[in-house]
């Protein structure tokens, strides 16, 4: 690998981030993380392997950075070299760094026997210092294809597709509903994991590099399907899945029972300041329960505790995760195993095996939820397969009640799918691996045809169909 220290994935423990005191972290909504000073991350770079088959970039992670050359370039302090071999796979390396679990540190060699290489925190090292020394720099296209591309949606995947498409020469337009870019990133993921001025500096990057955008248009609505084709050469859709998993039992009916979210949405637009006022679903003072175990039910768990919410728990159907990797992910894959965040640090009672059978509210307002406690029976994989309750039902208290238990598709109102011509399955734009769909010219990336998944994956897809639509446009 180049550096003084061969052994040092035997040698030197791994150090990964910390955070800002609980006490003080929960009075505000800034980033929560404190990354390793320089001098301990390049250290920590040097616990690279400098893997023969580096499974960090081939089976880890959807971007393939070259992930063993960077951590070679910052243990030998050589920032820009760094940089540009991250720059060359990766289009948003300071939101992935930030949001990303970390597939690779998942698939690290190291972590076989050892713990891993802090691969995420090396990622936002280099970013970071990149843009702190001036080498993150406005990328002049010089020549123009004469084609042009609109793309729906300014989440992560629509964002990538904009990118590589302009880079390619092409004159792209993103169109997006909401007042701002950046979709999930921005209206989904709190500030205290990503600040939106992350996002903001990247927005004007893009524009200086030629990108348009036009928000607020709502495509199928504000503008017609007929007209997109008729301007643009191709078109991308990259809307996500913004229709959220409901629960519909007795009760859902009562106030106080939303989206995750819609919750979240709100908190991040008082927090940039896109409107001001009270949070219309605020937990201060509430009884507050979370219904969902994943990362968007512990972002609402953060988000409610910084609000003042007067308890807050969240309960899962699912069972509990084991401390330790399961035997049933081996490595390199994505491990099964509990995960502990950040909000769930700052105060939150968690409880696996719950069912909710009911809402219970008076004057409207939901009061309670009645759950029943259960047993899973497992494959011999130890995958779950059924359920049966045990015992009675019982009661938890609340007074607003968050669903965050994932997503089922495009919403069934959206209407540029019927205008385009396409075919829906599971409420997903059917298409190929590529994101060629049925209609001429019009491509899907991201979750909006794979189903939910990582941004970070929604920025491979974004950039993978980008390269598909470049070659179907060079062909025109």
């Amino acid at each position: 690998m180049g550096t003084t220290m061969k052994r040092a994935f035997l040698d030197v423990k791994r150090q990964a981030h910390s955070y800002r005191p609980i006490e003080e972290r929960i009075r505000d909504f800034n980033e929560v993380e404190v990354p390793p000073p320089p001098e301990v991350l390049k250290v920590q770079a040097e616990r690279c392997m400098d893997c023969g088959i580096p499974f960090c970039h081939g089976s880890g992670c959807p971007l393939e950075n070259q992930i063993p050359e960077i951590n070679a370039a910052v243990a030998a302090g050589r920032i820009a070299e760094a940089w540009n071999l991250l720059s060359s796979t990766s289009s948003f390396p300071e939101f992935t760094s930030r949001v990303c679990p970390a597939l690779c540190e998942a698939a690290c060699t190291a972590g076989q026997h050892l713990d891993p290489v802090t691969i995420r925190q090396i990622e936002r090292y280099t970013v970071d210092t990149a843009f702190e020394q001036g080498l993150v720099r406005v990328r002049r296209v010089t020549r123009r294809s004469g084609k042009s591309v609109a793309v729906i949606g300014a989440g992560p995947a629509g964002l990538a597709a904009a990118d590589v498409l302009n880079q390619h020469g092409h004159k792209v337009t993103v169109f997006e509903r909401d007042r701002f870019p950046g979709g999930l990133l921005r209206y989904g993921i709190p500030d205290f994991k990503l600040d939106k001025a992350v996002i903001e500096r990247r927005i004007k990057l893009m524009e200086a590099e030629g990108v348009v955008f036009e928000t607020g248009v709502n495509i199928g609505i504000d503008i017609s399907c007929d007209y997109l084709r008729r301007r643009f050469d191709a078109i991308v859709i990259a809307t996500g899945t913004r229709a959220p998993r409901d629960l519909n039992v007795p009760g859902r009916e009562l106030s106080g029972i939303l989206p995750a979210t819609e919750f979240l949405a709100e908190q991040n637009r008082l927090v940039s300041g896109e409107h001001t006022g009270e949070h219309p679903f605020s937990a201060k003072g509430k009884k507050m329960v979370v219904i969902g175990g994943g990362d968007t039910g512990s972002d609402c768990v953060g988000t409610s505790i910084r609000q003042g919410a007067k308890s807050v728990t969240q309960i899962e159907i699912m069972p509990q995760p084991p401390e330790e990797r399961s035997p049933n992910t081996p490595w390199p894959a994505w491990p099964y195993m509990l995960r502990t965040s950040s909000s769930h640090l700052e105060g939150c009672d968690r409880r696996w095996n719950i069912s909710t059978k009911a809402f219970e509210g008076e004057n409207g307002t939901v009061k309670r939820i009645r759950c029943a406690e259960i047993e899973w029976e497992f494959s011999p994989q130890g995958k779950p397969l059924k359920f049966t309750e045990k015992g009675g039902t019982f009661e938890l208290e609340a007074d607003l009640v968050l669903l965050a238990m994932g997503f089922t598709g495009i919403p069934k109102d959206d209407p540029y799918p019927a205008q385009l011509g396409l075919t829906l399955e599971r409420n997903l734009i059917r298409a190929g691996c590529n994101g060629t769909t049925e209609a001429k010219g019009v491509f899907a990336a991201g979750d909006v045809k794979s189903g939910p998944s990582l941004v970070v994956r929604a920025i491979a897809s974004g950039a993978k169909v980008a390269q598909t639509v470049n070659e179907y446009l060079n062909q025109k």
